[in-house]
C-alpha cells in the first residue's frame, strides 16, 4: 500500500507500515509469532489496534503470503 492508497487517514497508514514490515520479517512465522511482531509494531508506531483486529491481520499474513492490504482485512 502506499501513502496515496490512505489519503488523510495516517493511522491506516501506520497500521500498514507495520503489517508491510511483519510480512516481509516473518515469512513462515507461527500465528503467535506474527501476531507478537504486530503488537509490537503497533506499540512502537503509537497505533492503538484491538486485539480481534491483530489476530485478523495475523491470519490473513499467514494466509496469504504475501502483500497484506490492511484496510481491506480490517474494514477500515
Amino acid at each position: 500500500m502506499t501513502e496515496t492508497d490512505t489519503p488523510g487517514n495516517p493511522e491506516l497508514e501506520a497500521v500498514q507500515l507495520v503489517v508491510d514490515r511483519v510480512s516481509s520479517w516473518q515469512d513462515g512465522a507461527t500465528e503467535g509469532t506474527v501476531a507478537e511482531e504486530l503488537r509490537k509494531g503497533f506499540d512502537e508506531v503509537g497505533v492503538e489496534v484491538e486485539p480481534d483486529e491483530v489476530e485478523k491481520l495475523a491470519d490473513a499474513i499467514q494466509n496469504e503470503h504475501g502483500d497484506v492490504d490492511a484496510g481491506e482485512v480490517l474494514g477500515w
